[in-house]
């Protein structure tokens, strides 16, 4: 069952789980001083996510990060593309990936640079709706 830390008000999987208490900001706030291509993938990504279930949106300085009882995927702003990175219990490539897929735990971390929401294809939804559909769920 995911917790909310009384604090900062950000949500985690575990009970006092250890993390920056620092307050997430929110939709609006994040996205005031982003760069023009992050929000039109942002919502091309969360339009597929919320067509499937419940999504928990946190943006902190870094990115926005994505959660069902804990954090699935995240979106990280570059400086000419979106990244958007998650898990998988398989190894996928992509001419968009252009990082070697890491392995931690017996999961692999994916990264995809997006530069526009046409970039955000059915490959990536399906991976994206696997990296969903496998996270604890709240």
């Amino acid at each position: 069952m995911p917790w909310d830390c009384p604090q900062c008000g950000r949500r985690f999987r575990r009970s006092g789980q250890s993390h920056e208490c620092a307050p997430a900001m929110s939709i609006e706030e994040y996205f005031a001083t982003g760069p023009p291509w992050e929000r039109p993938i942002f919502e091309a990504v969360i339009d597929h996510l919320e067509s499937i279930g419940p999504v928990h949106v946190e943006p902190v300085s870094v990115g926005i990060f994505l959660k069902r009882a804990q954090s699935f995927a995240q979106l990280r702003p570059m400086t000419k593309w979106v990244a958007l990175s998650f898990s998988l219990s398989h190894r996928v490539s992509h001419g968009l990936m252009t990082r070697k897929p890491m392995e931690y735990s017996g999961k692999y971390f994916h990264v995809v640079n997006l530069r526009e929401p046409a970039d955000f294809d059915d490959e990536i939804r399906n991976w994206l709706t696997e990296a969903y559909l496998n996270a604890p769920a709240d």
